[in-house]
């Protein structure tokens, strides 16, 4: 694994986020969910989609607290636009377990 410095690491804007919408994306290749995050104001809201369907329905992530990458740029993903990365773990099945604070945060909090 290649090492990096920590002014590389600070280049990777992760923010904590609240999704405020949810709902299944059947055109997805791989059964996903598509969502809409938000970030607070210095960021607002974005959408993307994620390959959640193992562990969460969409009713189960709206108010809930993820982890996001919110610096790449878009992609396109059977259509629709995905404007973040939302951060998880795989499983001991390599389902995504995603990845949240453990404490009440504000939205929008800067990951460092």
């Amino acid at each position: 694994m290649d090492e990096i410095g920590f002014e590389d690491f600070m280049k990777v804007d992760i923010r904590v986020g609240e999704v405020v919408e949810a709902e299944p994306f059947p055109e997805a290749r791989v059964p996903a969910i598509k969502l809409k995050i938000d970030f607070g104001p210095e960021v607002g809201e974005r959408q993307t989609s994620a390959q959640l369907t193992a562990h969460y329905s969409a009713d189960s992530l709206v108010g809930r607290r993820v982890v996001a990458v919110v610096n790449f740029p878009p992609k396109r993903i059977a259509g629709f636009r995905s404007e973040v990365l939302v951060l998880g773990v795989p499983d001991g099945e390599d389902e995504v377990v995603l990845l949240a604070p453990d404490s009440e945060v504000p939205v929008g909090g800067r990951v460092f």
